[in-house]
């Protein structure tokens, strides 16, 4: 596969479910009641319960990795919400790339429901050296020589940091 700015990702599309919404919540330790619990959302002015913001995240890092593959790493997850997600209705996940330098591609992301645009945002991800040469910068000694822990973009805990955030530079160099 060839990644060059302007591609369009084939659009993903999410049906939103209560199951979505609660585990999702659930998994990433979100308990407030509005995740949960109907008739306390309806409560503090909300139709339904809604999704929230870390499944969002969560399903954006999927669509960008379903698409780039397994060795893609994410480096920066950059969004914003917009109008929330209910059950019963259906996000549908589009993107475009918007540059590749580097080894590392630039992807504009927007989750879009009945209401509105749910999400919109940047996301970063290094490619994998599975890409041809010439398309993602990567150099031969860079697309040979496998990842170590201490050069990914990945903190201790597992989760997605932002090259800033990282006490390492994107190739690893201490900073």
């Amino acid at each position: 596969m060839t990644v060059r700015a302007g591609d369009e990702l084939p659009p993903l599309r999410v049906p939103i479910t209560r199951t979505l919404i609660v585990s999702g919540a659930i998994a990433s330790r979100d308990y407030q009641d509005v995740h949960h619990d109907a008739e306390a959302a309806k409560e503090k002015g909300s139709p339904d319960i809604f999704m929230n913001i870390l499944t969002t995240n969560g399903l954006v890092g999927r669509y960008i990795t379903d698409h780039f593959g397994p060795r893609a790493r994410l480096q920066k997850v950059a969004i914003r919400l917009g109008a929330p997600n209910y059950p019963g209705d259906e996000m549908v996940l589009t993107g475009q790339v918007t540059a590749v330098t580097d080894g590392t591609a630039e992807v504009s992301v927007t989750g879009r429901n009945a209401i509105g645009n749910h999400v919109m945002g940047k996301v970063t991800v290094r490619l994998s050296p599975d890409f041809p040469q010439g398309e993602t910068g990567f150099r031969q000694s860079e697309a040979n020589s496998p990842q170590s822990e201490a050069d990914s973009p990945q903190s201790e805990a597992g989760s997605p940091q932002s090259e800033t955030d990282s006490p390492r530079g994107a190739r690893g160099e201490a900073r």
